[in-house]
């Protein structure tokens, strides 16, 4: 039977290859999270029992290169299967399936008027992690690593850059943070927002403090609420990099790991950090930790004006008492394994089992 990998797939949706891919899970796991542009077809009970019509009606020229994908990679491989028997001669199965998908990447470059300092977001497509490398010169800084660390270190090394400093927004309760060993590998600065959570050692930076490498001037902003130590960074004035404060569409849960009388007090101050980001000029660039859709390989920078946003989401002009009421009754189920991907973070290491496992499943961040 013939499978592909990860990047494998990664790569031709990256160049923009024609692939057809076919998702045959349960309609309940696809609509967590899917891989985009993937057609569906609920077969996995069907293709379980090897009923030889579970893909019937799926029409796909024989010429059209497939890829079937499920959960592990189990199932895909009897929907490839069944589709070659069909006289489909390129079909392939994704190896691990859905779980091992959430480690696949893609990228765009955030337009900037000052060419000197380049923006890169890197996407994990289908966790929707994002997280930023920021160069100037020969230098280079990296916010909320969310992948293997060889990413960023190819990144930048195909741009000219050496990462010098690795920062965090938060510590991070949906997928495992790889900034402490990204720090470790390029020899780069560590730093974190001021926090006694973490049981490794780290450079505090607080709020009104900015790291300077001229051009590159990045402000940090103390903005309560998603954890108590979370923090923004704002970059030359312009750009606002918001970790799970503010998303393009939504606002960062104030309840993860927190009792109902602790969600109370940091989705207060979820408030007040809001109103202090929206007394910014409009016209700021709102670059987010997250994305509660699948990305898609169009190499198109997700990102808002604080404008739009503020536009966009009418809980920010709620009252306080409404506002917290309102967060408070909207909160989804939490991040799977989020309290074991918490305390995984707290003590900056790799988890012993494979992290594929850990962070499968769909960012669940934002309240809405």
């Amino acid at each position: 039977m013939s499978t592909i990998t990860v990047e494998q797939l990664r790569t031709w949706l990256d160049e923009g290859g024609e692939v057809c891919i076919v998702d045959v899970r349960p309609l309940a796991e696809r609509q967590e999270w899917s891989i985009p542009g993937s057609l569906h077809i609920d077969a996995y009970e069907a293709l379980k029992a090897h009923d030889p019509e579970a893909l019937a009606e799926l029409q796909i020229p024989a010429s059209q290169r497939v890829v079937t994908v499920c959960a592990a990679g189990k199932t895909s491989q009897i929907a490839a299967k069944q589709l070659r028997a069909r006289g489909l001669s390129q079909v392939f199965s994704l190896e691990g399936g859905m779980q091992a998908w959430s480690l696949a990447w893609n990228s765009a470059h955030i337009p900037l008027p000052d060419h000197s300092i380049q923006v890169i977001q890197i996407r994990r497509t289908g966790k929707g992690c994002l997280s930023y490398l920021i160069g100037t010169g020969e230098e280079a800084v990296v916010i909320d690593a969310s992948l293997d660390t060889e990413v960023y270190l190819d990144v930048a090394a195909l741009h000219g850059w050496r990462i010098t400093h690795v920062l965090e927004t938060h510590i991070h309760a949906d997928h495992i943070s790889r900034s402490r060993l990204l720090a470790q590998q390029s020899g780069a600065m560590l730093l974190l927002p001021e926090q006694k959570r973490v049981s490794f050692p780290f450079t505090a930076i607080h709020d009104e403090e900015a790291l300077a490498i001229p051009p590159l001037h990045l402000k940090a902003f103390h903005t309560p609420g998603h954890t108590m130590e979370s923090t923004c960074y704002l970059l030359n004035g312009h750009i606002l990099f918001t970790g799970d404060t503010l998303f393009t569409a939504s606002i960062g849960r104030p309840d993860l790991q927190a009792d109902k009388g602790e969600a109370t007090l940091r989705a207060h101050a979820l408030y007040q950090s809001l109103h202090r980001l929206l007394a910014l000029p409009a016209d700021r660039l709102i670059l987010p930790g997250h994305t509660s859709t699948p990305v898609p390989f169009d190499k198109r920078p997700l990102m808002a004006t604080l404008h739009e946003i503020d536009a966009q989401i009418d809980l920010l002009h709620a009252e306080r008492v409404d506002f917290v009421h309102a967060v408070l009754s909207r909160l989804p189920a939490p991040p799977p394994n989020a309290e074991r991907i918490i305390r995984v973070n707290e003590q900056g290491l790799l988890p012993d089992q494979p992290v594929s496992e850990l962070e499968a499943g769909a960012n669940r961040c934002a309240i809405f």
